[in-house]
């Protein structure tokens, strides 16, 4: 009990000295790879069904993760947000773990061992998960979980300071810059590149997303990191050109 307490007062003064937004997303997370014995920690915002963006991140691998559960459309925090309760995944590579196969190895080939995600919930809606990542396996102790279960409520708190009080309003437009911040997350390099490879094949907007994500699984990339490169014109989906010139995009693990 005294170390969450512990827990409690640091998650606390971190959150009460953020400046707010996605800058407090951030600390949050660097804050929970402190305190709650992970190695990495992220923060998906959620809409209709897919990841709308990375709110906050421990680091660029942590949000490269996450962002990967939108490349391949699978993942804890997808389950998480749909089922409205934790989803942990002590050992990633124990052979009865058959969820998101796709996602399993791209996490594991990073080498993370362990994935756990716990709801965000802004008024009674969850729009969101926190994201654990652990390099070896096992489950959080007491303590860790109670803290991360915290954690994931103190996140509500810079969305909230973004939104207004309706939390419908990811479908409106609003104006101010904590919606603009809020649409820079929304993955707009995506639905550029996607409607090129629509322009280019004369597909749907389903088969191009399809065939951009595709790719990206392919080659072990984000759709992001994809999109840019077709937004940039140095790779053309509407053809079976290979990629050219990408360095790796692995690094730090924080």
């Amino acid at each position: 009990m005294e170390d969450l307490e512990h827990v409690r007062s640091a998650l606390g003064a971190v959150m009460s000295g953020a400046e707010g937004g996605l800058s407090a997303a951030d600390r949050l997370c660097l804050a929970c790879v402190e305190l709650l014995e992970v190695d990495g920690a992220a923060i998906s915002l959620m809409h209709a069904g897919t990841t709308w963006g990375t709110f906050g991140s421990s680091g660029e691998l942590s949000r490269r993760l996450d962002e990967l559960q939108f490349t391949f459309g699978e993942g804890p925090c997808l389950d998480a947000v749909r089922h409205g309760g934790p989803v942990l995944v002590v050992d990633l590579e124990d052979p009865s773990e058959q969820r998101w196969p796709a996602y399993r190895e791209a996490v594991l080939g990073s080498g993370v061992r362990a994935v756990f995600a716990l709801p965000v919930d802004v008024s009674g809606c969850h729009v969101g998960a926190l994201d654990l990542f652990r390099k070896r396996k096992g489950p959080l102790s007491d303590t860790a979980l109670a803290g991360g279960l915290l954690a994931a409520e103190l996140a509500a708190l810079p969305l909230l300071n973004l939104m207004t009080s309706d939390v419908d309003g990811f479908g409106a437009h609003p104006e101010g810059g904590g919606w603009e911040q809020l649409a820079s997350l929304a993955r707009a390099e995506v639905h550029q590149a996607t409607g090129m490879i629509m322009e280019a094949r004369n597909a749907s907007s389903t088969e191009a997303l399809v065939r951009l994500r595709a790719y990206a699984f392919a080659q072990g990339l984000t759709a992001s990191e994809v999109a840019w490169e077709v937004i940039e014109r140095r790779l053309l989906l509407d053809t079976d050109d290979s990629r050219r010139g990408l360095g790796d995009p692995t690094g730090p693990f924080r």
